[in-house]
């Protein structure tokens, strides 16, 4: 975003990035937190709202939040990788990149991938026709599509790699958890 900006493609950015709770629910998200979300935009005087979904629960909130900011009148472009959940909910914009979730903006490490993908969000927000867009990036994540048999395979990943993998989710648990005590 700020190369674009530096480049004259889009104006300034905001000073805020913008980031909404995705563990709540579709009531909470649509009473609560799309009014602050839209607050916050209208502080900043955003004129559009690139949005930027990770996991599933968060492409919904995503696409809740980018239908409230329509609403409103502030225009929205979604870049994510989870088109059932989007399409579902129906966005006005929609940039689908056929990557493993987590990869919305493009590979990782990869500044021309995410340019790109950047790139497309900006033209759909300039040429789309009608609400419920969807603009397939033309990127792929490997040649031959292999890590969709391999992303999330349980038979692919063998018991040991399984337990050690468990073994730092329940490490990781404790360190939240010890830190939330803290703050308490």
């Amino acid at each position: 975003m700020r190369d674009a900006a530096a480049a004259g493609r889009i104006g300034e950015l905001t000073p805020h990035f913008i980031g909404t709770p995705t563990n709540r629910s579709h009531r909470h998200t649509v009473e609560v937190d799309c009014p602050e979300v839209l607050s916050r935009c209208l502080q900043d005087k955003a004129d559009v709202a690139v949005l930027l979904p990770n996991c599933p629960v968060c492409h919904q909130t995503v696409s809740l939040t980018a239908r409230y900011l329509e609403q409103h009148g502030i225009p929205t472009v979604v870049l994510g990788c989870a088109k059932d959940i989007v399409e579902h909910c129906g966005v006005p914009r929609f940039v689908f990149s056929d990557f493993p979730l987590g990869n919305a903006a493009g590979k990782p490490h990869d500044e021309a991938s995410q340019a790109a993908t950047l790139e497309l969000g900006f033209r759909l927000l300039e040429s789309a026709v009608g609400p419920r867009t969807t603009l397939q990036s033309p990127q792929r994540w490997d040649a031959e599509g292999l890590w969709k048999l391999d992303y999330l395979n349980l038979e692919q990943i063998g018991a040991e790699e399984l337990e050690r993998r468990k073994q730092e989710f329940i490490r990781q648990k404790a360190i939240a958890k010890g830190l939330r005590e803290q703050a308490a």
